[in-house]
């Protein structure tokens, strides 16, 4: 069994994974431990995966899995984390971001009884605005949610045996890995290491996409919105309760007065909009509610070499459902 394996999540990385490998593979090699690589194609739409095909074939230490369309990094995460048999699983990406030169340290980390390392990024060279709603967004969830979420702690970690067992141990559809990764617990500690550009290709998180995974977040490990919407309608019925004492004072000591359509207006779009917002987050709990009631598989597997079919929960070689890799996480793309 090696003793590292490094799992890889691959979407539209043609133009970079030539690259990427044959860094990672200077790094391990001066290493003297045992590994492997397992990389995961999250259903290109370029030539990913026949470059994944040829690195496997080429060194038996390079395994790779391919889905059926893209399925989102969180399941293509969960399915390395299933091929992976290291006692120690270090989660990186495939576009240079996550320095291969990093993972000596990781490993050192880990090697003074961390069942977690983080590789922590600093924000250098990224535009104001994205920075300051992302040091926005980490405040909120750091206020509203039950685990602990870190700026710049992202996917770039080490995982130590138990800990993957441990998340592989949650059934659940929608995963939200940086909560997952505190949920679960152990001994963690962190570093943090300069931000690095791309080396080749195009972000797959744009605006919308990292919206959608923020308020992914918010949903997954908390109900207060739930709560803030019970507060916010107590709140309007106890402003419109004394509004209402304050017409009827109003008209027994000065007579009655033509009601103000202005005022009218106003209170009908507010309540409005605070019953259709309110609607919006049940909605999104119902729906969740919906799509774990389902029990889908997290993914569809195209085709893979993996021979350990019984201990990832992977199909034999040559592809097929992956029905028993457990509920199904929900689309998204990168």
């Amino acid at each position: 069994m090696p003793q590292i394996s490094i799992v890889v999540p691959c979407f539209n990385e043609s133009e970079v994974i030539e690259t990427f490998h044959a860094t990672l593979i200077q790094v391990l090699e001066t290493m003297g431990k045992t590994w492997e690589l397992c990389y995961v194609d999250d259903g290109s739409s370029d030539h990913t995966r026949a470059h994944l095909q040829e690195l496997a074939s080429a060194d038996h230490r390079t395994r790779y899995t391919s889905f059926s369309r893209n399925f989102g990094k969180e399941s293509a995460m969960l399915a390395g984390l299933r091929m992976s048999r290291g006692d120690a699983v270090i989660l990186m990406d495939a576009d240079l971001q996550h320095p291969p030169a990093l993972i000596p340290r990781l490993l050192e980390l880990h090697g003074h009884g961390y069942d977690q390392v983080v590789a922590q990024r600093d924000r250098a060279g990224e535009g104001i605005v994205r920075t300051r709603l992302s040091r926005a967004y980490y405040r909120l969830v750091r206020r509203f949610m039950d685990v602990e979420v870190i700026d710049g702690a992202g996917d770039f970690r080490l995982l130590s045996r138990r800990a993957v067992t441990a998340l592989l141990s949650l059934p659940e559809n929608n995963r939200f890995s940086k909560g997952l990764f505190s949920w679960i617990g152990f001994d963690s500690i962190g570093f943090t290491y300069e931000n690095v550009r791309r080396a080749a290709g195009q972000s797959k998180w744009g605006g919308r996409r990292l919206l959608n995974y923020g308020i992914d977040g918010l949903l997954s490990f908390n109900s207060r919105p739930l709560r803030m919407a019970i507060h916010g309608g107590l709140w309007l019925f106890l402003s419109a309760l004394f509004y209402a004492l304050w017409i009827v004072v109003n008209v027994l000591v000065d007579g009655v007065e033509t009601p103000g359509y202005a005022t009218l207006i106003a209170v009908i779009v507010a309540l409005s909009g605070v019953q259709i917002a309110t609607l919006g987050i049940i909605g999104e709990y119902v729906g969740r509610i919906y799509c774990e009631s389902k029990r889908r598989p997290h993914y569809v597997i195209r085709e893979t070499d993996a021979s350990d079919a019984s201990g990832s929960g992977l199909p034999p070689a040559g592809g097929g459902l992956a029905g028993t890799a457990g509920p199904r996480l929900g689309e998204g793309r990168w």
